[in-house]
């Protein structure tokens, strides 16, 4: 195994810990540097998709207390079955299109031009979203009604296609739906544990015949430097969301994916 190979992995780890939970699209920054580094990862795109669970991991760190209390208390608070309704509710479109779509979207979309192209679609929609200022009526996610965090899920739904942020999609969906900012920030960080941990047992059990013990060390690489990275970004993109709100994501995306695609059509 080259030491190169270790140190893009753990680069790209970092990057997934930094990306993960802001409105950029944590996939289409691996797919595009993935492409610019020649990196020779696992076969079928799974390190991609499996090191994003090292960022979830540090949800669950971070977010501790409160997933514990919610299980503690689950049998007997109201506001805790709604708070799990909520997410197994929005999770559920995620899971049945991800079944049906995978190798549609591992074969064909993840490509380095669908993900410059929908970086840029992607911020123009949060600019435009931005600009509606939705007055929020929403401020919790136990207040949440029963099907609107389906039509959430739905929202979450169109991150399967590379670029677009899986965060990005779930927070704008619950602010044109009138949540709150901080709430739908939340949201997206809770629902991304059951949706990247299906994603990822999926993948390994779909790639599993194909890992090396070379290519289980270059992801736990990857999932380490991600969970590390991650665990200090949650902690403070909320803040920053609070005090900026979602248009500098939005300039980031549309250079980021302007730039990437004059680099492709020139190469």
């Amino acid at each position: 195994m080259e030491l190169l190979t270790l140190i893009q992995a753990a680069f790209l780890g970092i990057v997934e810990g930094l990306t993960e939970f802001i409105p950029v699209s944590s996939t289409g920054h691996l797919i595009l540097l993935v492409d610019l580094l020649g990196f020779k990862g696992p076969s079928g795109k799974v390190f991609e998709i499996v090191i994003q669970l090292g960022a979830i991991l540090a949800i669950c760190v971070v977010y501790f207390q409160r997933l514990l209390q919610v299980a503690i208390t689950l049998p007997k608070s109201k506001k805790s079955r709604n708070f799990v309704r909520a997410i197994l509710f929005a999770f559920l479109p995620a899971m049945v299109l991800g079944a049906l779509l995978h190798d549609f979207i591992k074969t064909v979309l993840f490509s380095p031009y669908v993900v410059s192209i929908s970086l840029i679609l992607g911020g123009i929609a949060i600019l435009w979203i931005e600009r509606r200022n939705t007055k929020p009526k929403y401020k919790t996610i136990e207040e949440l009604p029963k099907l609107l965090p389906l039509y959430i899920g739905l929202a979450q739904a169109v991150a399967m296609i590379p670029g677009v942020s899986r965060s990005g999609a779930t927070i704008m969906g619950a602010v044109l739906l009138k949540v709150e900012r901080k709430a739908a920030t939340e949201f997206s960080f809770f629902l991304a544990i059951p949706t990247m941990l299906a994603a990822t047992v999926f993948d390994i059990y779909k790639n599993y015949h194909q890992l090396t013990s070379e290519g289980t060390t270059i992801i736990v690489v990857g999932f380490l430097s991600a969970f590390i990275t991650a665990l200090f970004v949650v902690k403070t993109v909320i803040n920053f969301i609070s005090k900026h709100g979602f248009a500098p994501f939005a300039y980031y995306r549309i250079a980021l994916g302007g730039v990437m695609l004059l680099f492709l059509l020139a190469r």
